[in-house]
């Protein structure tokens, strides 16, 4: 593998956010929990920081927060290897199994310039290495036919396939009983957003916090998203074995500028947990970290639920509980003041207050060149604005503010931002509304500053810690 190079100025490479160690990474590929390990596969091109020759690299945690990179795991041969999913098939229905553990199976798309069918891959050493079965297992001689997500549906007792016709705008659903032969179910949309093609789809069911179940339909979207270039949408309904009705309009999954192709991990008992890609295809290519020798970085694990209040059933997000574990001495963050921070380094802020019909709390980020990025919460939205600078200028769409609305009546306010060398992740209202954006910042961001109206700033709790890196030395 190529070394990075190494620059003193600036360092964009996070500290609490996965990357690999040199060359271009997008989607999140088959996630999947297995023997105590999370496996993260993604779209890697092992030779330069561009989109290029497609092939599965790898990488595992034992706690979601720590990551060991690990060679290729399924290279470009015949075909690039496209997005997909991968499950644990316990019961051995696909036959590759040999003695008692169950084989890891990866359904993904192979790509050529004229065709995308689905294939099969698997592994008999815990995803390890992986051999590839031979022939497309589904192929409709198309070129735009990709992202295979397959899970166990119980009810029906067999594996079901949601894949995208980027196109059309559409989502199809299949039916398997040995990850091998598929048959057609039903066809989801034209729906929600459609100005540009769709991939990386995604079902699955979460219950709320009375016991309802919701069926979550994930479809990811570029250009058309809440500021033109990628997006996330998703519906909230029911899915029978055969069709998903939604019961919602669809709404955005995340209102920043950086957060697509979201994947869960298969698997994985008792929660449902997922990683993005962290970028945007708008302005992916230019990056500035390719003078570093890396480009493509994943957001920080989240974990998922259904809330329901006046507005409605809604999907929320949080930061999974392991990334506490980061936390270095806690600091005091002052209301209406300033806090230095440890320059480049990664920061965990959390804040609350209570119901208030009239207010505004800003946090604004600066380096020695000026704000660099500021978050603001009001009674009823959500925003992050990052200004353009001398490291942006190359990237359009960056500048701008992104807005989330906020549910009514929320209760107590909370507010939740991960500050990482190249990135601002914000959560409000218990996961509610998030914005997720790219950073690059002139200098190393090094104070912020709160401010606070329309409350008491004894009412406020603030919460500041450096996080220790978890991805290793600065490569």
């Amino acid at each position: 593998m190529t070394k990075t190079p190494v620059h003193q100025h600036p360092h964009f490479r996070p500290y609490i956010h996965y990357t690999p160690a040199a060359n271009w990474m997008n989607d999140p590929n088959g996630l999947v929990y297995f023997a105590g390990r999370y496996h993260l596969y993604y779209q890697y091109n092992p030779h330069a920081v561009r989109h290029q020759h497609m092939n599965w690299g790898q990488a595992i945690s034992t706690d979601l927060v720590h990551w060991q990179e690990q060679t290729v795991a399924l290279e470009h041969q015949k075909h690039e290897v496209f997005s997909g999913s991968a499950v644990v098939d316990w019961h051995n229905t696909s036959g590759f199994g040999a003695g008692k553990q169950p084989p890891l199976v990866a359904c993904y798309t192979g790509h050529t310039a004229d065709n995308q069918a689905q294939f099969l891959a698997y592994s008999l050493d815990e995803g390890a290495s992986w051999d590839h079965h031979s022939g497309p297992v589904l192929d409709l001689g198309k070129r735009d036919f990709r992202d295979p997500k397959v899970f166990w549906h119980a009810d029906s007792s067999c594996w079901v396939m949601v894949v995208a016709h980027p196109v059309e705008h559409q989502v199809e659903f299949f039916r398997s009983p040995d990850l091998q032969e598929w048959t057609t179910l039903s066809m989801f949309g034209p729906s929600g957003a459609t100005g540009g093609i769709w991939e990386v789809p995604e079902l699955f069911s979460l219950q709320d916090d009375a016991g309802q179940q919701h069926w979550v339909l994930k479809v990811d979207l570029f250009p058309g998203g809440p500021y033109v270039g990628s997006g996330v949408q998703y519906w909230l309904g029911d899915f029978d074995g055969t069709t998903f009705t939604p019961r919602t309009p669809a709404r955005w999954v995340d209102h920043g500028q950086d957060f697509y192709a979201a994947l869960t991990w298969s698997d994985l008992p008792e929660r449902r947990v997922w990683m993005a890609w962290m970028s945007n295809w708008q302005y992916a290519h230019d990056s500035p970290t390719e003078k570093e020798g890396w480009r493509g970085a994943m957001t920080l694990p989240r974990e998922l639920r259904v809330c329901v209040d006046r507005d409605g059933p809604a999907l929320a997000q949080r930061p999974v509980r392991e990334l506490q574990a980061l936390r270095q001495a806690h600091l005091p963050l002052p209301v209406n003041g300033a806090a230095a921070l440890h320059p480049g380094q990664a920061h965990e802020l959390l804040l609350s207050w209570p119901p208030a019909t009239d207010f505004r709390v800003r946090l604004a980020f600066t380096s020695g060149a000026g704000v660099e990025a500021s978050v603001e919460v009001t009674p009823d939205e959500l925003s992050v604005h990052r200004p353009a600078n001398e490291m942006t200028s190359d990237l359009g769409g960056y500048p701008g503010t992104h807005r989330a609305k906020l549910p009514s009546a929320p209760g107590r306010h909370d507010l939740h931002v991960f500050l990482d060398a190249c990135s601002l992740e914000v959560f409000a209202c218990g996961g509610r509304a998030v914005i997720t954006d790219l950073l690059f910042p002139s200098q190393p961001i090094s104070q912020l500053q709160v401010d606070v109206l329309g409350l008491e700033p004894g009412s406020v709790t603030a919460d500041l810690w450096p996080l220790t890196a978890s991805t290793g030395p600065r490569r």
